[in-house]
């Protein structure tokens, strides 16, 4: 015997609206459910129907959230609310409205902080021959030491080349903190705000997001283009713009209080 899951309505952030407005079939789950918001005073929660259930952070799941968040973001501010954040209100859609009005001035506030802001993401990677050759010719010391080993019969440089090694590897800790200063000293200045996340890898340098108002993008872009001239093929940049500013909202809504 079938048992008929729950229905309720899935929330992918806040946006200042007083329309009712569709943005088309992008709810997640995969059943085409439409996107649309539900408004009160000024502010607007965009929603779909869902069942109301756990969504696993699959990439399909989290790529359908952020996917219809940035859709609504090509013609509002948003505030972006918490992967899997779903109101059990069996579609009358009074809880939502219940949270629109309690939490109206705190999403107001919210807005009008993050208004004609965008987040651009930046990644800056050493290019792992040059930053190696680099390093042999500024760090003297290492230099002299791998030219010695290599006059050496290899049976016995062993504990000598795993000092080379540890050597090496201190280097490229403090190439990566000079580099990774340079870098955010040109771009600090540009951002309202900036998160920096961890990095991965031996070679990544920065992985920083910048919260940018809209007229500094232009010279946003501009100063990162110059960065890449500047260290040509020693640093690669990844640098994605215009995303909806998932490193600095994340409204977290406890549904269950409403």
């Amino acid at each position: 015997m079938d048992v008929m899951t729950k229905e309720g309505t899935y929330i992918y952030c806040i946006v200042e609206s007083d329309q009712p407005r569709s943005f088309g079939p992008l709810g997640i789950g995969g059943r085409g459910d439409e996107v649309y918001t539900i408004c009160f005073d000024g502010i607007a929660a965009v929603v779909s129907n869902s069942p109301v259930e756990r969504y696993s952070a699959r990439r399909e799941n989290m790529v359908a959230h952020e996917k219809a968040i940035e859709e609504v973001m090509k013609e509002h501010t948003v505030l972006p609310v918490r992967f899997g954040t779903i109101a059990e209100d069996q579609g009358d859609q009074g809880q939502v409205r219940r949270i629109l009005e309690k939490d109206h001035d705190r999403f107001k506030a919210l807005l009008n902080k993050m208004r004609d802001k965008k987040e651009l993401n930046l990644k800056a990677i050493f290019n792992k021959d040059a930053v190696y050759q680099d390093i042999l010719e500024k760090y003297e010391d290492i230099r002299k030491l791998k030219e010695k080993l290599a006059a050496i019969e290899s049976e016995r440089t062993h504990f000598q080349l795993m000092q080379v090694g540890e050597m090496v590897e201190q280097a490229l800790e403090q190439e990566k903190t000079d580099h990774g200063d340079e870098i955010l000293s040109v771009l600090r200045p540009l951002a309202e705000e900036i998160k920096s996340n961890d990095t991965y890898g031996e070679l990544m340098i920065v992985n920083a997001a910048f919260l940018v108002h809209k007229e500094k993008e232009p010279e946003f872009d501009w100063e990162v283009e110059g960065l890449a001239d500047k260290y040509g093929e020693k640093i690669r940049f990844k640098y994605v713009g215009t995303l909806p500013p998932f490193n600095f909202v994340n409204l977290v809504i406890e549904t269950e209080k409403y």
